[in-house]
């Protein structure tokens, strides 16, 4: 019997096609996860540590606090830091479904209304880890009730946040300004300087032109936690303090602030004192005033509104930001103008009959009805005789050249003193006229602009500046308020500020030592003999009467300096005051003027001044020059 044949048996084919997809599959997926893994680690992996390390942060900032505020003797604050409290909400911490009730129990505890919380943070903030302010000048007692209940709010957290404080304002409000929480608008245009939201921000005066040397920078506090926000033991706190900003000193003088304050009173005007041969602002006083710890108050919004309808506008810096008829006190520049161009002799005599004639219009020089008589010009600017400068300023300097003194003197420019909001005045003009009215500049235009009447503006601080032009033979330096920066914790003197010159005038020195001595005769002969002739000092300047509309009421001007003559032009001050028309008449400024020189270089405080001058010192309506 044959043995048997045995055939090789093919089998299905199919099982080893399967094998081989299943492992070109399984090495394609290995080959993609070792380039993920690579990627991850490798080339993306600082990014993802990084993510890692931020998921499990908890980040609490540590506001900082601002530098504090000093007059320029660095011996009184004048804005310091008190401690208080914020309150925050840490919306993702809260469990899901349950913000809305825990906004109501922060609300109740906190005695806001829920819809201020609710402001705050809006649904779309529900997700964020962020912690959101809620309320600022929080007591301790109601941050007491809150650690309490510490366990049944998460999410709610508190810390230290200084107050502003700002010790005896009046009037240094304007000056000082105040401080705000940061808009969304101020927000966006201050992205780019490291501000973010919930930041107190400078919203008015030094604290808004200085915030940055102010705000220092803000700390941080970092804790390592789980999912739930629970510290991971063994991760320890990263602490990083912050730094205070900067302590700046003012060239303010507190006690000629307060003087200067209570010879204004409590009359709607303004006020400055400065030093020509520098241009520190000694003090700057505009009424009325406002307190800025009102900021501060839980009522805050109601007395704001308060302030922003009162039609005196309590907010308005009235030295740099309110502009006025100069009046007579322009016959400074119609002097300068005169005698430089030697436009009509100084010794020529025109007479003032009281009144004249011009166009359709009688003119009358309202200081006397009966008229000065024979006048040179000395005479004319010590009596401020208005027919001599119409006459001469309309026939002989002309409107060109009156527009070109007044701008060498600065008017209608701005004086780049280191506040916000300054507004420049005005100079009108033939060409400016005729765009604005299609009228013709006439002859009666430049006889209003040679009294300082007219559509001519000018702002307290530009009247200083002229007098210190007039003083420094025609330099003008830049007003400012800021004198020195200084280290918070050590007191040293970081950076001090150095006189910059703003304008300087080729006019002859000649020609300001002789407007001097015309400005001297307002005070030894003229119109302010009675008033500002005191014994502690010389004084030489020009009284001013602004007609504004107003029957038997006028603006009260006076612009001065002092002492008239020394040998040491660094004790020299200058002054310029106004007392606005709607007050009862009393020509006060001059009266004032008298008083603060008197407080100055007497070394007196405002009611010692006040015995010394005696009993025509006090307010009586009616006086006029």
């Amino acid at each position: 019997m044959p043995p048997p044949v045995f055939q090789e048996s093919t089998g299905d084919p199919r099982p080893i096609g399967r094998i081989k997809i299943l492992m070109v599959v399984s090495i394609v997926i290995f080959v993609i996860y070792t380039v993920k893994l690579f990627s991850m680690q490798i080339l993306s992996g600082e990014t993802y540590r990084s993510r890692a390390q931020n998921i499990s942060r908890r980040v609490t900032v540590i506001p900082a606090q601002r530098g504090e505020i000093y007059d320029r003797t660095f011996t009184q604050p004048l804005v310091l830091n008190t401690d208080s409290f914020a309150v925050s909400i840490t919306p993702a911490e809260v469990p899901e479904g349950s913000i809305s009730e825990l906004i109501e129990q922060v609300a109740a505890i906190l005695q806001v209304n829920r819809d201020v919380i609710d402001r705050k943070i809006p649904v779309q903030y529900y997700s964020l880890y962020q912690q959101v302010e809620i309320a600022a000048n929080v007591p301790f007692a109601t941050i007491a009730a809150l650690a309490e209940r510490k366990d049944a709010l998460p999410g709610v957290s508190w810390q230290s946040k200084p107050l502003r404080n700002y010790v005896d304002p009046g009037s240094l409000s304007h000056v000082l300004g105040y401080v705000g929480n940061i808009t969304q608008d101020e927000l966006i245009r201050l992205f780019n300087q490291n501000y973010r939201m919930g930041d107190i921000i400078g919203k008015a005066g030094i604290e808004r032109q200085y915030d940055e040397l102010l705000r220092g920078r803000e700390g941080r506090e970092i804790r390592i936690v789980d999912v739930r926000g629970r510290r991971v033991s063994g991760e320890g706190t990263i602490r990083e303090p912050p730094m205070m900003g900067k302590n700046l000193v003012l060239t303010i003088d507190r006690s000629i602030q307060t003087l200067v304050e209570k010879a204004l009173g409590k009359r709607i005007g303004a006020a400055v004192v400065l030093r020509p041969t520098t241009g520190e602002i000694l003090a700057m006083v505009s009424y009325p005033y406002y307190d800025p710890n009102l900021f501060n108050r839980s009522d805050m919004s109601v007395q704001y509104q308060a302030l922003i309808n009162d039609p005196n506008k309590p907010f308005l810096n009235r030295t740099i930001q309110s502009n006025y008829p100069p009046a007579s006190t322009f016959k400074i520049v119609m002097t300068t103008g005169i005698l430089t161009e030697n436009a009509f002799p100084p010794d020529k005599v025109v007479e003032c009959p009281g009144e004249i004639t011009y166009g359709d219009r009688l003119w009358r020089c309202h200081i006397r009805r009966p008229g000065h008589g024979w006048l040179n010009l000395s005479q004319a600017m010590a009596q401020s005789c208005d027919i001599y400068y119409w006459a001469v300023g309309r026939d002989n300097l002309g409107v060109e050249r009156i527009v070109s003194y007044a701008r060498d003197y600065g008017f209608g420019e701005l004086t780049n003193i280191d506040l916000p909001g300054e507004i420049a005045g005005f100079i009108p003009t033939p060409q400016w006229k005729d765009r604005r009215f299609h009228e013709r500049w006439q002859g009666g235009d430049t006889m209003n602009i040679s009294i300082g009447q007219g559509y001519t503006l000018v702002t307290p601080l530009q009247m200083a500046n002229m007098v210190a032009m007039t003083v420094n033979n025609g330099l003008i330096y830049e007003p400012h308020l800021l004198k020195e920066v200084r280290n918070p914790l050590t007191g040293e003197i970081e950076s001090a500020v150095t006189p910059q010159i703003l304008h300087k005038s080729d006019i002859n020195p000649g020609i300001f030592r002789a407007v001097r001595r015309d400005m001297r005769g307002v005070i030894s002969e003229g119109t302010a003999r009675f008033p500002v002739n005191i014994k502690p000092v010389e004084i030489a300047g020009k009284t001013g009467t602004g007609e504004v509309g107003f029957h038997n009421r006028w603006h009260s001007w006076f612009a001065a300096f002092a002492p008239y003559e020394t040998a040491n032009p660094e004790e020299r001050v200058v002054l310029s005051i106004i007392v606005e028309a709607v007050n009862n008449w009393e020509w006060w400024a001059p009266y004032a003027s008298a008083i603060i020189f008197q407080g100055i270089f007497a070394n007196q405080t405002y009611e010692e001044a006040l015995a010394t001058l005696g009993v025509q010192y006090q307010p009586v309506q009616g006086r006029r020059e």
